[in-house]
């Protein structure tokens, strides 16, 4: 049995489900990996990497291709996000500022979203067996937004999350991945946490007259 195997063995059955290895670690590493985000903590990013590996596994089992695909990009973010907040704001270790996102920042994200959706559910829909290739695509250009956003310390980035968190739930409960999807409502009261962290390291500065 090779190592992919042994993570996809179950280790307990919930609603005569079974839940693997993969799914176990991959609800304690997320959950860990969001809670560092919200804290500003340099080590989500790592942590975050080897979440995404493990949804890999998770995700191409289940037929979530593009969410199984996501993950690789989510890696790639992760390298960025990793090297900006070390890099982005100085010489100082997290010393990226949080800020809130411009109109122009918005216009092209809305646009790339569309582009990317549109591109995504048609791709899904016509050379995979994804059995809810619009669901899908969604969940994968909303990811997409939020993690760039968390690169950059967007506050905005986590109303984005919380979206697409709304959708992650469902969907995973309908194709039965039901640890994953109690993971997602965690994320959400995470993502609730993480903005109101955000917004008040985000608030201007009062500045007095001398």
């Amino acid at each position: 049995m090779n190592p992919v195997q042994a993570l996809q063995q179950p280790l307990f059955t919930v609603l005569q489900t079974p839940v693997s290895w993969t799914e176990v670690l991959g609800f304690g590493s997320g959950a860990l990996c969001v809670w560092l985000v919200a804290r500003q903590h340099l080590a989500n990013w790592p942590i975050g990497i080897a979440n995404n590996v493990l949804f890999i596994v998770l995700f191409v089992d289940a037929g979530l291709y593009a969410d199984a695909g996501l993950q690789v990009v989510f890696i790639a973010l992760a390298c960025f996000g990793w090297w900006t907040w070390v890099r982005g704001g100085g010489a100082r270790r997290d010393s990226l500022p949080v800020r809130r996102t411009t109109r122009t920042e918005w216009s092209w994200l809305l646009a790339s979203g569309a582009v990317g959706f549109a591109a995504l559910a048609l791709l899904l829909s016509r050379v995979t067996d994804s059995t809810v290739p619009g669901w899908d695509a969604l969940t994968t250009v909303l990811s997409l937004t939020a993690t760039y956003g968390q690169c950059r310390k967007l506050v905005e980035s986590w109303w984005i999350w919380i979206a697409a968190d709304l959708v992650y739930v469902p969907l995973y409960a309908y194709k039965e991945l039901y640890l994953t999807s109690l993971l997602y409502v965690g994320f959400l009261a995470l993502c609730v946490a993480g903005l109101r962290s955000w917004l008040g390291a985000a608030a201007p500065r009062v500045v007095t007259a001398a």
